[in-house]
Parts: structure tokens; C-alpha cells; sequence
């Protein structure tokens, strides 16, 4: 069982920049793929980015390419999201989520088999 714990949300104005970190415990991470997805309230949990297990393919909706950065540390258990140039559309709760091996329809929610509580992001215009 992988538990997995986000950090790093918060308030910020828009063109700023947050981090999110996810922290795993209680499995072997390198085994994991690991993805970021975000809800917005009324709306649908959607993709951000994924990466799979030896950071060697990462992939980004087309909202924030460019503009966010998907990163692991095998060594330290954890997954970092470099969110640069926000907008306020960019305000989500972001969740992190995490899935044995491969990285297949790595877009859709349903392939992730553990889920984090979620750490709230605010851009304000």
C-alpha cells in the first residue's frame, strides 16, 4: 500500500511560481509512475503531467506545457511540480497519484491506483 502525501499549495498572484511536492512512503517508488492531476471546483479531476518510473518520459497537457516541470528523486521517495508563469486559471486542487510500472493512458484518473488528499493552489489575477 502507497501512501502518498502532497505540500507546497498556496496563494499566489498570477505569473508567479509554486513547487508541489508529493512525498511516497510504504512501497518501492522506483516501481511507480507517478502522475499530478488537478480539480477545480464544479469540474472534472484532469491531467497535469506524468513521469514514469526512471524519469525517463514525462508528458504535460497542452494547458501548462511549457510552463510547469515534472521531476522525480528516486532516493528521496518524492515527485516535484515546478509551476512557473501561473494563471488564474491554473487554481485547482492539485493531487498527486501514483500507479504500478507502466504509464499507459497515463491522462486518464481510473489507471492511478493511489491517490494523495490534494494541496489547494490559488492564483489571484
Amino acid at each position: 500500500q502507497v501512501q502518498l502525501v502532497e505540500s507546497g499549495g498556496g496563494l499566489v498572484q498570477a505569473g508567479g511560481s509554486l513547487r508541489l511536492s508529493c512525498a511516497a512512503s510504504g512501497g518501492t517508488f522506483s516501481n511507480y509512475a507517478m502522475g499530478w492531476f488537478r480539480q477545480a471546483p464544479g469540474k472534472e479531476r484532469d491531467f497535469v503531467a506524468a513521469i514514469s518510473r526512471i524519469t525517463t518520459y514525462t508528458y504535460y497537457a497542452d494547458s501548462v506545457k511549457g510552463r510547469f516541470t515534472l521531476s522525480r528523486d528516486n532516493a528521496k521517495n518524492t515527485v516535484y511540480l515546478q509551476m512557473n508563469s501561473l494563471k488564474p486559471e491554473d487554481t485547482a486542487v492539485y493531487y498527486c497519484a501514483a500507479r504500478y510500472w507502466s504509464l499507459g493512458e497515463y491522462e486518464k484518473p481510473n489507471q492511478y491506483a493511489y491517490w494523495g488528499l490534494g494541496t489547494q493552489v490559488t492564483v489571484s489575477s
